[in-house]
Formats: structure tokens, sequence, C-alpha cells
């Protein structure tokens, strides 16, 4: 099995993989943490898919893994102030301009709602397994909206040794979670508040908000991804 890691530039879960012997790579268009394997356009590669002409899926084969992390920025509850133009930046705007802006929205979230549902149809024809992760909340819209369940929702991220609470989901696709069971004790992390974080001269705020800390990461996939006799015996 090799494992495709799709819009991960941080190596967290890559390397989580690579922990346990198992072959992983990291897909995205930016590389700001020298950990992104192969730097392309991933929307173009799944477009590509979609339509039937070359592209990365040609090359993943069926006995491996796509672990997708989806850009969620405009599936998340705070969207949803941004369209009714609610922001505290927003209230001096007139009518034309918010009007424009939300515009300018509806065309972002519908690229977006149109590429994840793309990059799962190529799946289901190729018939490859992929896991997506995205946030989870009321008013997400995936949850509102879109026609695949999640077979995983962790609704405190900290129970798992993550510096953040933050509710996500996680959508199996061709494959199910497994259910290992992980008798040890969490090492302590420092938690951290979603909305106060910020970026720095390496790493954007928005990339600092998508991250997920490596002892997370390796607990999930040991609980849910990889048979018991991979990690026990490692």
């Amino acid at each position: 099995m090799i494992v495709h890691c799709l819009f991960e530039q941080s190596g967290t879960f890559k390397n989580a993989f690579k922990k346990y012997g198992i072959e992983a790579y990291d897909y995205d268009i930016q590389n700001e943490f020298n950990e992104t394997d192969y730097v392309t356009d991933l929307f173009k590669e799944i477009e590509g898919g979609y339509q039937g002409e070359p592209s990365l899926f040609d090359k993943i084969s069926p006995d491996d893994l796509i672990f997708a992390f989806f850009p969620c920025v405009r599936f998340e509850d705070q969207i949803m102030l941004h369209f009714r133009c609610q922001c505290n930046t927003q209230r001096n705007w007139s009518e034309e301009q918010k009007l424009e802006y939300t515009i300018k929205m509806q065309e972002e979230l519908t690229e977006l709602y149109l590429l994840i549902s793309k990059m799962t149809i190529v799946c289901l024809r190729k018939g490859l397994h992929m896991i997506i992760e995205n946030p989870y909340s009321a008013q997400h819209y995936l949850k509102q909206y879109w026609c695949i369940q999640p077979k995983l929702i962790d609704k405190d991220r900290t129970k798992n040794g993550d510096s953040m609470k933050k509710p996500t989901q996680f959508f199996f696709i061709n494959c199910e979670p497994k259910n290992n069971f992980i008798f040890e004790s969490l090492d302590y992390v420092e938690a951290v508040r979603f909305k106060k974080l910020k970026g720095n001269e390496n790493v954007s705020r928005k990339t600092a908000r998508s991250m997920i800390h490596p002892q997370y990461a390796d607990r999930f996939i040991r609980q849910y991804i990889l048979d018991e006799e991979i990690w026990r015996g490692k």
C-alpha cells in the first residue's frame, strides 16, 4: 500500500504512515514546510481525472489509499456570516458591494463543491480507496447539502491527542474505518484556541488553522486505518 496525502504539505500524516513502514507522499500546490513531495495543482488533476484525461489518479492503485485534506474554507459555519455580510468589515458596505461580494463567494463555494464531488466520482469509477477530512459542525456545507455521509465524526480531537478540540468528520470512500483499541496514555499537548491561531513568516494563518498534531495523526491511523499487526509489530 502507498498512501497519497492530497492537500497536505505539513507531512504530519505522511510521516505517521512512514513510521510504520508505509510508503507515503504529500501532494499540494504549496510547500511551506518543505514536506511536499509533489508540488502540483490538485484542482487541475481532479478536473482531468473527471474528464477522463491523464491525471495523478491514473498512477494510484486500488491497493493504495488516498487521504484528502480537502480545502474547507468555503464550507465552514463562518462562511454564512460572510454571505449575510454581517462581519465587522462589511458593515458600511453598500447593497451593491454586498451583492457583488456574495456572487464571488457563491462562485468559490460552487467550485469547491463540484471539485470534492468530482474527486469522489473519480475514486468511485476507479475503485480507489479514499478518506476525506473536513471540519464538522451543524451548519457545515457538506453536512447540510452533500449526499455522502461521514463514516466517522470526532467531536473532540483533544481526547485523542490533538491540541485543538475542532470537531472533524471523515468520509470513507470504497473502504471502512477499523475499530482498533489503543491502550496507552496520551502525551500532554498544550491546548490551542482555534480562533486565536495566527500565522508567521513561514506559515500562513490559513495553514496554521488546518494543522493536526502528530500524536493525533499517529493514533488515528492506528485506530482506524492500519491493521493491528502492522503497528503492534513495530
